[in-house]
């Protein structure tokens, strides 16, 4: 009786938590719930004893992952739907894919997880360069290459985009390109959409919140653990270096780069259906 009221409390919190609802306690941790059996029910139990009573419920403890309800389904089954024939394109080499993401890399090192002694914290030594010592990146991903591009730039706008897709085009000059890329305000700036024309470069925008969408996201997940988990830069040039050897590195395995910077085809209708439309904000009357 106790194990399933405990289970019922966990679901009811992890389901509060994917409608979006208010708790005193969305998370229910071992601790929480030994005292709330405790409180609640007069049960003096371990975490251990919780724990286990859990798992034979088959919960497990896991890491959430955020659902942005503000995706809109339709307009992500319709973007899918629109992609399947040019992944068809790009299979026969009659059309080349290239997937583009920009990422503000910071010279300070990320915490992640290492081994250490056990007993004795992990410590990560820091020059603290500050939120500024950052070097911004263009990301490409060439999917039907299983190649990558990683480019330096002071910053993310409208001039430095149409380089990018300047830079494509050389690199490229009789192919026929299809660029996939977010919603960012100079993506749609009129330079930039003029420069593609001109260019004959076929722009193919994601559907709203839909970073799933965006294999370059991966390849951003990717650099970090390997580049600024546990390491500080001296320097932007420092920066810049280590990710350029690191694009060649990860480039000479083609088969590693597709499979890691996996393109999402399909949607799961079960998590779309857990998608709550947010509230629209009240307009604000004009004294």
């Amino acid at each position: 009786m106790t194990e399933s009221i405990i289970a019922c409390a966990v679901n009811r919190s992890a389901q509060a938590a994917a409608d979006g609802e208010s708790l005193p306690h969305p998370r229910w941790t071992l601790k929480r719930l030994v005292h709330w059996c405790k409180e609640k029910w007069g049960i003096v139990c371990s975490r251990e004893t919780v724990r286990r009573a859990l798992k034979r419920r088959n919960l497990s403890w896991k890491k959430a992952k955020k659902l942005l309800n503000r995706a809109d389904p339709k307009k992500r089954k319709e973007y899918l739907d629109g992609l399947k024939p040019l992944l068809n394109q790009a299979t026969r080499q009659e059309k080349l894919l290239v997937y583009i993401d920009e990422a503000h890399i910071h010279q300070d090192t990320d915490s992640g997880y290492g081994w250490s002694e056990k007993g004795k914290r992990l410590w990560v030594s820091s020059d603290s360069p500050g939120l500024s010592a950052k070097v911004t990146f263009y990301g490409l991903y060439y999917f039907n290459e299983g190649q990558v591009d990683i480019w330096p730039y002071p910053k993310g706008n409208k001039e430095h985009t149409v380089n990018v897709l300047e830079r494509i085009r050389l690199n490229n000059p009789h192919r026929d390109i299809g660029i996939i890329w977010d919603g960012a305000s100079y993506h749609k700036a009129l330079v930039v959409q003029e420069a593609a024309k001109r260019l004959n470069l076929d722009l193919i925008p994601l559907p709203g919140y839909s970073p799933d969408f965006m294999p370059v996201e991966a390849l951003w997940r990717w650099l970090r653990e390997d580049l600024t988990y546990h390491c500080c830069y001296g320097s932007q040039d420092e920066l810049a270096n280590a990710v350029n050897q690191f694009c060649q590195g990860i480039n000479q395995d083609p088969i590693t780069v597709a499979d890691r910077l996996w393109v999402v085809s399909s949607l799961d209708e079960e998590v779309e259906k857990l998608r709550k439309t947010p509230p629209s904000k009240p307009r604000q009357s004009k004294s």
